[in-house]
């Protein structure tokens, strides 16, 4: 067996079980209570037991509306915590790859952003991740951020595995159809970040790798869209499809506001590491198939 030589904190996580899946031995996931972002200094003896090649921080703090009256703890997890083991990853010279998020942006540009384009998160959770940003990219300056969005896989908890549940049990689903986005499959943000990997490991560290990247599912959706793609391919597995209706948001009012239009231009992923991930059609049609078989 390999020695693993990839340590992804986030043990539980779609991201991190995705990881371990596609990765195999050279993975290795950590997480509560051996590895806790709230509780920081748990991480130096964690990085040091496993003596990795490269560290993924893959965990976060990511209850959106608990965020808003649970703001210490979101800090903890969203940056706090990564800041600390992104010193940790500098201190011993090992690159370091964080995972961020749309929810930077409040959603008014009308077109995907790019990278360099201003932040300005309208939540708490928002807010916390784009700290969490620029303290990693401080502590570690060999850090890739990969901001990312709507994740949903065949495990854990999520918006496809919810439309699904939802959809078998109700002959009428309301979704909302005014906010814009980009679904991503875990297993396909796992593979750009193995990917990232193998490109460092091939090169060496490059000026060009540090920094913030965007990296989404391929293509666009609003909720309601990605809701009637799953369904009907659950329907083609002999699930009922229900009525469906788009709602707006202010029909489903939430604790913390969302970003209408967070869509994210992927190009410079692409440029700088040749990754380009799927359509996010093509990826919930397999992850629908997987979990109806």
């Amino acid at each position: 067996m390999t020695k693993p030589s990839i340590l992804v904190i986030g043990r539980t996580g779609q991201l991190a079980t995705s990881l371990k899946e596609l990765g195999g031995d050279r993975v290795v996931t950590v997480g509560r209570p051996e590895a806790d972002l709230q509780a920081p200094e748990t991480l130096a003896a964690v990085v040091d037991a496993h003596k990795p090649d490269f560290i993924v921080n893959a965990a976060a703090w990511t209850a959106v509306d608990l965020a808003e009256t649970e703001q210490e703890a979101a800090k903890k997890g969203n940056h706090t915590g990564p800041a600390r083991l992104a010193e940790e990853a500098a201190r011993r010279g090992i690159p370091f790859i964080h995972v961020s998020t749309d929810y930077v942006f409040d959603g008014k540009k009308g077109a995907p952003y790019l990278e360099s384009d201003p932040i300005n998160p309208v939540t708490a959770y928002g807010r916390t991740k784009a700290e969490g940003e620029a303290a990693v990219l401080k502590a570690q300056p060999q850090s890739v951020i990969l901001r990312t969005a709507w994740v949903y896989s065949a495990h854990g908890k999520n918006f496809v595995k919810t439309m699904l549940n939802a959809g078998a049990k109700n002959p009428r689903l309301r979704v909302v159809g005014d906010q814009r986005g980009n679904p991503t499959s875990s297993d396909d943000l796992a593979a750009v970040i193995l990917g990232i990997i193998d490109k460092i490991k091939e090169t060496g560290w490059q000026d060009s790798y540090a920094g913030i990247f965007h990296a989404t599912g391929s293509g666009e959706a609003t909720w309601y869209e990605l809701a009637c793609h799953a369904l009907k391919e659950a329907e083609k597995h002999g699930q009922t499809m229900p009525e469906m209706e788009a709602i707006k948001t202010s029909d489903w009012p939430t604790p913390a506001a969302r970003p209408a239009d967070s869509r994210l231009d992927n190009s410079k992923l692409e440029r700088v590491f040749g990754q380009k991930m799927p359509d996010w059609r093509e990826s919930v049609t397999r992850t629908v198939n997987t979990l109806m078989k």
